[in-house]
């Protein structure tokens, strides 16, 4: 039967704190499957706010939202309304409304790059998530969080510089007081340089 995936026990820990109407981040908007996790489970009355610093990604995670409601039977109302917003997730603190800070249920990060193909500009290599703007938005989205809100956080050890990202995120969780999160780790220890995940529940 096998063990969950890393992005599916991610939306299965996100699904269960997440409230409906409850306001949330994609902080890696990518190709769009998180953001129309989030889209689903806050409801009618919720709100999404996608970031992602490439125009391909939020085009893509547009088609994909469109897409799904046109599979529902045109069924829109069954989603929240969804901001795709083109900005690094450094900056989610300064587009999250001022009244939404300290009450967001949940902020997904899926670190890495968009698969190749998305984006013609690819052939010149991916655009990767960096540790120093990787790190300036996870302590935004612990201020964001409200209390028994979930920060999910999936890392690549196995691209070029996916390593070190996921070491400067390991060592950033180290230090969050124990008073503060709790945290959780998921992985497969017999699979080298699988992608693993960090869970983070504010106290």
């Amino acid at each position: 039967m096998g063990f969950l995936s890393v992005l599916t026990m991610a939306q299965r820990l996100a699904a269960e704190r997440i409230a409906p109407g409850a306001t949330v981040v994609d902080a890696t908007a990518g190709g769009g499957v998180d953001t129309l996790f989030l889209a689903r489970t806050v409801g009618p009355g919720g709100r999404v706010y996608a970031f992602d610093v490439q125009e391909a990604a939020l085009a893509r995670t547009k088609k994909r939202l469109l897409e799904a409601a046109e599979a529902d039977g045109g069924a829109a109302l069954a989603l929240g309304e969804v901001t795709l917003l083109h900005a690094g997730h450094e900056e989610m603190a300064a587009h999250v409304p001022a009244e939404a800070h300290g009450r967001v249920g949940a902020v997904m990060f899926n670190l890495g790059y968009l698969p190749r193909g998305a984006d013609a500009s690819a052939v010149a290599g991916p655009i990767i998530t960096k540790p120093d703007t990787t790190l300036t938005a996870l302590d935004a989205a612990i201020r964001l969080l409200a209390p028994g809100g979930i920060a999910t956080i999936a890392v690549y050890p196995g691209h070029e510089g996916g390593q070190d990202e996921a070491t400067a995120v390991g060592a950033w969780i180290d230090v969050l007081p124990d008073e503060a999160v709790q945290a959780l780790l998921y992985r497969f220890p017999k699979r080298a340089g699988s992608p693993y995940l960090y869970a983070l529940e504010k106290k």
